[in-house]
């Protein structure tokens, strides 16, 4: 599909699973692996040097998600092609990731030969997405909560009190509980608790 050698980053946080990935990438003749990151905030800095043609991202890393890398790189770097690939295979991480814009999304049991396959499909301006996945979106809907709310219940999974939160977020409480009431409605949870977890499963956080 390319008669050049398609310049890749990995970003991964599990160093044996970037390896793995490394190395069956590397198995490509016109693929190669040129940098590797463990955070999500170390993308943009590591595919500027490396003058990378495809950015391929798990999603949970430390420093700023996947989806998160994403949305920075195309902002500053559009003409990377971003692909997320990811165990968690949730609906509305799909949809997080389209909105970013990412022009892949894969989940890690897909065989290499696909994901290399991906790759050369997104540098030749193709979109690719793990159908099982997207059926599973569409079902799903849209994400009810606002940015507001999903930062409020982002932040209350650890705990904290509604207080703690106010001053970590720079809002009063009442304005904290009202967010937090709004999304345990919209999710139909009977808890702070269950709605962060219901969200998570669904990817919405």
């Amino acid at each position: 599909m390319t008669s050049r050698t398609i310049k890749v980053l990995l970003a991964e946080d599990q160093s044996m699973v970037r390896e793995a990935l490394a190395a069956l990438l590397g198995l490509e003749d016109d693929i190669e692996v040129v940098a590797q990151v463990a955070r999500g905030d170390e993308v943009l800095a590591a595919a500027r040097s490396h003058d990378i043609d495809v950015a391929l991202m798990d999603i949970e890393m430390p420093g700023a998600t996947g989806i998160e890398a994403a949305a920075q790189l195309h902002k500053e770097l559009p003409a990377v092609k971003l692909v997320i690939l990811t165990t968690f295979g949730r609906p509305g991480y799909l949809r997080s990731a389209m909105e970013s814009g990412a022009d892949a999304f894969l989940v890690k049991d897909a065989p290499a030969a696909q994901l290399a396959e991906a790759v050369r499909k997104v540098l030749a301006g193709e979109r690719v997405i793990d159908p099982t996945l997207a059926a599973a979106a569409l079902a799903e809907g849209a994400n009810p909560l606002t940015d507001r709310e999903r930062e409020v219940l982002r932040a209350a999974a650890d705990g904290s009190t509604n207080a703690e939160l106010a001053k970590e977020l720079h809002l009063s409480q009442g304005t904290v509980r009202n967010y937090l009431s709004t999304a345990i409605q919209k999710l139909a949870a009977r808890n702070r608790a269950e709605a962060v977890r219901i969200a998570r499963e669904k990817g919405w956080l």
